[in-house]
């Protein structure tokens, strides 16, 4: 599957615009909004369509998109965004952690994948990795496939989200 390049990039700095203190803790928690944005895409409106053209694979800690690392990557070299690795708690792996000064061009998204992305901060952008995991874990699309295989997006209609403050 080919990426949206421009859409894949600006979906990161959008979210990390949003967070409340302009950054994402966690890669976690990056992996399941970008899951949440393409999932809740395809299924508002039946529109069978994603933002970021990404595949998402089951993992032990939910789904995670093929792509991620390398667009994180090239967005770090390019110094669109911030990455470090954080200890927070000792005994614990560190945490990554994004930020940007660079702000996401809006005029990539149409109407839809603007209120998509409206909508997954409202519902989603509070919680930690782990509540996201833990979410993900219970739904359709996770559960429906084996372990590295790839998550078929028409699984989305199985989870019968609630778009109606997407309107």
């Amino acid at each position: 599957m080919a990426i949206n390049e421009q859409k894949y990039e600006n979906v990161i700095l959008y979210l990390i615009a949003n967070m409340r203190d302009g950054m994402i803790h966690g890669k976690k928690k990056l992996a399941k909004l970008l899951y949440y944005v393409d999932f809740d895409r395809f299924e508002y409106k039946e529109s069978m369509e994603t933002i970021t053209g990404d595949s998402y694979k089951h993992r032990p800690m939910g789904p995670v998109p093929d792509q991620f690392q390398d667009v994180v990557e090239r967005m770090r070299r390019q110094g669109r965004i911030n990455v470090e690795e954080v200890r927070e708690y000792d005994m614990y792996r560190p945490t990554t952690v994004y930020s940007s000064d660079v702000k996401p061009d809006m005029s990539v998204f149409d109407e839809d994948d603007k209120r998509i992305l409206e909508r997954v901060i409202r519902h989603y952008g509070a919680s930690s990795g782990r509540d996201l995991e833990l979410r993900s874990h219970g739904e359709a699309p996770w559960r429906a496939v084996g372990e590295k295989e790839d998550i078929p997006f028409e699984l989305a209609f199985y989870r019968e989200t609630d778009f109606s403050d997407a309107m």
